[in-house]
């Protein structure tokens, strides 16, 4: 995944590029490799289960500054917010919206959610072009105030970091390009952003495909800020897994197609989730838990559409407090 990104973007930035189809498939190639490293190699390494030695995880993690994001904010967006408050309003980030999109049935409705369906795939496309200009500068503040990066100096460091990392990004993936491919800034600019229009759109729907489903649930807190059941019940309730025969597709995104066992065992690389589904599978047999799974991507997809028609056209479900 490392080469398929960086091998392109070598080649453009070599300055032999004089044909606009040749640009814009580098660069489109570029982007799969960076959904592959998102998704194969930072995720792990993020979540400490890539490899047992704690610095190659931390080195590893660093690949995702290197597609432009950035590993502080996703640790916690990622491993604390989404994992510890899967699905819960104003608790889960990945849920956390702009008014225009609606993930819960707990959210604020707006007579545009009701086509959310049909216009969310292209904003979903933006998903990457947004955390590497503005997403992630806005998410550390908030973490910053939420009382994250509290020691001292701890959120200074973390926001020279964000800005000398992104500058790299952008110096070999945009500036290098404009200044040495014999082609129009627009036609540059423009097969830039093609890389990240299909690196968000495959990001997003393998990430939410996961979650925003109809069998999904949504619980909320009661009054005294507690979650009904117990933390496993959470995950087997708000999580679904798809295409899990599939051995070519788990390996291309990294295993988040079996996201049950990913939010069961987050320590575990996903190398291992198809043997530990077997288990996981009886276990909920078992004890009576629900275990949500697709057999295609694609079956997940038109769920997932389904269910975002569905929360688009649902009236508010007020959160008591």
């Amino acid at each position: 995944m490392l080469t398929v990104f960086f091998v392109p973007l070598i080649i453009i930035n070599i300055g032999v590029i004089s044909s606009p189809w040749l640009l814009f498939l580098l660069y489109i190639m570029s982007g799969l490799g960076m959904a592959g490293i998102g998704m194969g190699i930072m995720h792990d390494a993020i979540h400490g289960s890539y490899s047992n030695k704690r610095h190659i995880n931390t080195l590893l993690g660093y690949t995702f500054n290197l597609i432009g994001a950035n590993a502080i904010v996703w640790k916690i967006q990622h491993n604390i917010l989404h994992h510890t408050y899967t699905n819960i309003e104003h608790a889960d980030d990945d849920i956390n919206a702009p008014f225009f999109l609606r993930f819960s049935p707990h959210a604020k409705k707006y007579w545009s959610h009701q086509y959310q369906h049909l216009y969310i795939w292209f904003f979903y496309s933006l998903a990457t072009i947004s955390w590497v200009t503005t997403k992630d500068f806005v998410r550390l503040n908030r973490y910053h105030k939420m009382g994250f990066l509290d020691q001292k100096n701890e959120f200074r460091n973390a926001l020279m970091s964000m800005i000398g990392w992104k500058l790299l990004y952008y110096s070999y993936a945009l500036i290098i390009p404009l200044i040495v491919v014999p082609l129009p800034w627009w036609l540059i600019l423009l097969a830039f952003l093609s890389m990240h229009f299909v690196t968000g759109l495959l990001i997003s729907i393998v990430f939410q495909v996961a979650h925003i489903m109809p069998s999904a649930e949504f619980p909320l807190p009661d009054k005294n800020g507690l979650i009904a059941g117990d933390w496993y019940t959470h995950q087997f309730a708000t999580t679904s897994n798809y295409s899990p025969s599939s051995r070519l597709f788990t390996w291309l995104i990294g295993g988040l197609n079996f996201q049950i066992e990913h939010h069961l065992l987050p320590g575990v690389c996903h190398v291992h989730y198809k043997e530990l589904s077997k288990i996981v599978i009886q276990t909920a047999e078992e004890y009576g838990m629900p275990y949500h799974s697709n057999k295609t991507f694609f079956s997940a997809i038109w769920a997932h559409g389904k269910m975002l028609r569905q929360i688009g056209n649902m009236p508010q479900i007020p959160i008591i407090n």
